[in-house]
């Protein structure tokens, strides 16, 4: 085997020896917090205070909430020591309800406002069109009066000779 082939595996060979001691170390790293304050133990992300125990537990990622056997969701603490698990979720719950709603309100607003704008355009280009009907129909009024008056200033009103040629 040429050096080619060799480092690329040996390469690997240290990265995955990193990433198992680097996950080995993180499970672990909440376990040796126990009996310290809540402060300590939320320093790690990862971790979950238990006031009832007083213990830091390694989050249990395989479930979204942590199982009452586990810690009771009125005493976990993850993030904040100040606000209890259950309090975070009711919190997080409410939030998103409201935004998902002002979302959908804004939405319905949005497109009843462009349904009732192009009604108000629609009813504008409507009475645009009426009033310049109306004057184009002056016009027409104005135009026959005028080839009248012309047509009996030279004798032309009443029976037309040639018309019976068309």
């Amino acid at each position: 085997m040429n050096m080619r082939s060799i480092v690329p595996i040996v390469l690997l060979f240290f990265g995955l020896a990193t990433v198992f001691a680097q996950t080995s170390a993180l499970g672990n790293a909440c376990e040796t917090k126990n009996g310290t304050s809540c402060e300590e133990c939320l320093s790690n992300v990862t971790c979950l205070w238990c006031i009832k125990t007083k213990m830091c537990i390694t989050y249990p990622v395989n479930t979204i909430l942590p199982p009452h056997a586990v810690c009771p969701l009125n005493d976990a603490r993850w993030g904040l020591c100040w606000m209890n698990f259950q309090t975070l979720i009711i919190t997080l719950s409410v939030v998103a309800g409201v935004i998902i709603i002002a979302f959908l309100v804004c939405l319905f607003c949005c497109c009843k406002c462009e349904n009732f704008g192009s009604k108000r355009f629609e009813d504008k280009m409507e009475r645009q069109a009426n009033k310049t009907k109306g004057k184009q129909e002056e016009r027409r009024a104005e135009m026959r009066q005028r080839h009248e008056e012309i047509r009996t200033k030279y004798g032309l009103s009443g029976a037309n000779k040639y018309s019976r040629f068309s």
